[in-house]
């Protein structure tokens, strides 16, 4: 009995290594490395997302966060499209060659977001983070 316990706690902690090693392989090296390569969406700063704003009126500016979000504050010009409403079955109500800028609350749906639209089709996205770091104007309009 003492010799089977001791055969089944080497089982165990030979598959715990094997898990750990293999665990520790996928974060580095080529998933890592293949994951910044299909990248298909930019990430830049509010300064840079201000500038191009500015520069066009054909920039479509989603805030991706809940309505109830949206109306306690937004930047001038910003739609609202809850990232939740992104869907791959629901057509998007813009032409996918577009220039669109995203932004959220902090910056994590906002970076989901620009993901699910990228992979939609989208070819001209970049997302600059959250509202929390925008030094400019916003509005309640």
């Amino acid at each position: 009995m003492k010799q089977l316990f001791l055969l089944a706690a080497v089982i165990c902690f030979g598959m715990a290594i094997l898990k750990f090693y293999s665990a520790r392989m996928n974060r580095s090296g080529s998933t890592a490395g293949s994951q910044s390569a299909q990248k298909a969406w930019a990430t830049i700063t509010a300064q840079a997302a201000k500038e191009r704003l500015d520069a066009s009126e054909d920039v479509i500016l989603l805030d991706v966060r809940t309505q109830e979000e949206f109306d306690g504050g937004h930047i001038p010009g910003a739609v609202c499209f809850p990232n939740e409403d992104i869907l791959p079955e629901f057509p998007l109500p813009f032409e996918k060659d577009a220039e669109i800028l995203v932004y959220c609350r902090s910056g994590r749906r906002s970076a989901e977001a620009a993901e699910k639209l990228a992979e939609m089709g989208c070819t001209n996205v970049a997302d600059f983070g959250g509202i929390l770091n925008w030094p400019y104007e916003t509005t309640t309009d």
